[in-house]
């Protein structure tokens, strides 16, 4: 009986859930607006995921398929051909790169991460002389484009021996002043000043307080900056075409870029390049995303 029961009410429930999942109908958006945003967001969709299909279709075809077929859907299957290219006109390092766009990437975001939370936090919740000066030159620096800063970059670490290493690449990529921003726009507002009188009164030093209370207030903020610095390293180009002169060294970025300014390229083999150097960051966005979506909107709200 309580089965017949709990199945007749079953319809009721979700009837009742609609309903409340809906907004009221005073600010609910008239059946013009729901087309209209529908249409809009599926323009949209297609605006970005139009290149990508482009580049699975383009990846499996010859330079001669490439100018000869309809760019969006398959003509004869090249691309065992295209990765054996890949690999003989990049002499078997087209991985390493991709490894070691890996390695600076994480190894910046990582880095860079952690210094952006620590001076954002500081520049939020501390008095200190400069502190004025020390947020109006972060905002100075969203303004300034990092290709300004290149050759001063490259004649720095030139002078002192450093260029061609791993660490022309990792220091310069973990300053960012995008994330510094962010760091004191979440701190001022995730990291309530009560929570952190509470843990001085109980005699908390501050290196405890940030790395015990604070890390964990901002991870979904920290998610944030590693993804943008992560990114932002790993589309980096013209740093490591100063910076980088050895083959081993190259990320992949430079080392495509290689293969395409060739006299005679092999198309179809870069395409499937700049295919597999994005797999990557479509595993990293798509293992991250529920922290990016919580973190972008952590300074949303005050309070």
């Amino acid at each position: 009986m309580s089965s017949i029961v709990e199945a007749a009410e079953k319809p009721i429930r979700r009837q009742i859930k609609s309903v409340e999942d809906q907004p009221p109908r005073s600010i609910a958006p008239s059946p013009v607006s729901r087309v209209v945003t529908t249409v809009v967001l599926t323009l949209v969709t297609l605006y970005f995921l139009l290149p990508v299909i482009w580049l699975i279709v383009a990846s499996t075809k010859s330079n001669s398929d490439l100018a000869s077929t309809f760019g969006f859907w398959f003509a004869d299957m090249n691309l065992g051909t295209n990765y054996e290219s890949l690999m003989s006109w990049t002499q078997g390092l087209f991985w390493r790169w991709v490894g070691n766009s890996l390695f600076y990437s994480l190894t910046a975001g990582v880095v860079g991460t952690l210094i952006s939370t620590m001076a954002g936090y500081a520049v939020a919740k501390f008095v200190f002389p400069g502190r004025r000066t020390m947020l109006a030159a972060t905002m100075a620096g969203l303004l300034m484009p990092i290709a300004l800063l290149t050759i001063p970059l490259y004649t720095v670490f030139n002078a002192v021996g450093a260029t061609n290493t791993v660490w022309s690449i990792i220091i310069p990529s973990c300053v960012s002043p995008f994330g510094v921003f962010l760091g004191v726009v979440y701190a001022q507002t995730s990291v309530p000043d009560e929570v952190l009188e509470a843990a001085r009164i109980d005699g908390a030093g501050e290196a405890r307080i940030f790395f015990t209370i604070v890390l964990r207030l901002l991870t979904p903020a920290m998610v944030t900056m590693f993804l943008f610095i992560f990114v932002a390293t790993w589309n980096n180009f013209l740093l490591p075409l100063m910076m980088i002169s050895s083959p081993e060294l190259k990320p992949v970025t430079l080392g495509l870029y290689g293969m395409i300014s060739y006299f005679a390229p092999d198309k179809g083999a870069v395409m499937l390049g700049a295919l597999l150097g994005v797999v990557p960051l479509v595993i990293l966005f798509f293992t991250l995303q529920r922290y990016w979506r919580s973190g972008l909107t952590a300074g949303a709200v005050k309070g």
